[in-house]
Order: structure tokens, then sequence, then C-alpha cells
């Protein structure tokens, strides 16, 4: 019973963020982060994704749930939109790895939930990508919108894998305070 109240207050409070109200977003970020720590934890246990990976999958998360918070129908559970973003993250993260572990239906599920990005969604990807500096910007682009791998970006880039990933989780992370101290 504790979990339909908190999702209940967590939906309160997104759906007072979506209206404009920035402190509701900043209390449901705040207290949505740990959840979904344990999610991503879970799901890269699950999928036999290294454990550092559940950070960069929760960096993701707070990402797409800033740029698709929109698409929440408040008439439904918060719960299971939030399951399929982590899901959809974790697997995306595999995808670029290039791990073949992942179970088939979790891909289609992925796949169907890539649709083309909306002009409003556009609009937002490009104001928060206009925050970050190069090459942290471009590594964002690529990784996170474009679904290249970190090696391919690192070949782009001409700098190493671990620069790449280095610099993705320090613009994630960046772009994560930003967003849950003060929304735009």
């Amino acid at each position: 019973m504790k979990d339909l109240a908190r999702e209940k207050e967590w939906a309160s409070w997104l759906r007072s963020a979506i209206a404009g109200d920035s402190h509701a977003y900043h209390k449901f970020l705040t207290a949505l982060t740990p959840h979904l720590r344990v999610m991503a934890r879970k799901r890269c246990d699950q999928f036999g994704a290294p454990a550092s990976e559940a950070e960069d999958v929760v960096q993701e998360v707070l990402l797409t749930i800033h740029l698709k918070r929109g698409t929440w129908d408040p008439s439904r559970p918060l719960g299971p939109w939030l399951s399929a973003i982590v899901r959809n993250k974790v697997v995306d993260s595999l995808r670029r790895r290039g791990s073949q572990s992942v179970p088939l239906e979790d891909v289609v599920a992925t796949l169907k939930a890539d649709e083309r990005i909306a002009a409003s969604d556009r609009i937002d990807i490009e104001q928060i990508l206009g925050k970050l500096k190069d090459p942290q910007r471009t590594i964002v682009q690529s990784i996170s919108i474009e679904g290249s791998s970190v090696r391919e970006t690192a070949d782009r880039l001409e700098m190493t894998e671990v620069a790449v990933r280095v610099s993705l989780h320090r613009a994630l992370k960046g772009l994560a305070a930003l967003y849950s101290g003060r929304v735009t």
C-alpha cells in the first residue's frame, strides 16, 4: 500500500510540474531518483549489464523524463511509464555496447517506443544541448539522441572510449543537477 501512495504522490507532483510548478518538479525528481537507481540496477542485473552502467542509465532516464514528461497520460499510472523508460534505456545501453543477451521482446518493445521526435521535443533537446559545451554536447547528441555507440563516438571525435564515457557521465550528471535544482 505504501508504494501506491508514493506513486500517487509522485503523479501529483508530475501533474503540477507539467502545469509549470518547478518546485513540484524538483520534489518529484528528488524523490524519484533513488527509486530509479534501484530499478536501473535490477534491470542491469537482469540483462547482464555491469552494475557501473546503472548510474549512466539513471542519468539518461532523468533526461528522458524531462524531455518526454508531456507524453505521460495523467489518467494512467505513473509506475509503468517509468518502468518502460528504464527498461528502454537499459536496452539502449546494451545495444550500444553490442550485448547479445537482451531478450527479444524487450528490444521489440524499445523499438516500438522509438517514435519520431516531436517538434516540441526537438526544441527542448536543442535548449538542453545548448547548455553543454563541446565535446560534451556532441557526445550527448551522438550517444543519447542518435544512438551511436561509445566506440563510434570516440572514433569520430578522436578521443578514447574512456574519455567519451567520462564526458558523457559528467554531462548527464550536470544536466540532471541543473534540471533537478531549477526547471526552465
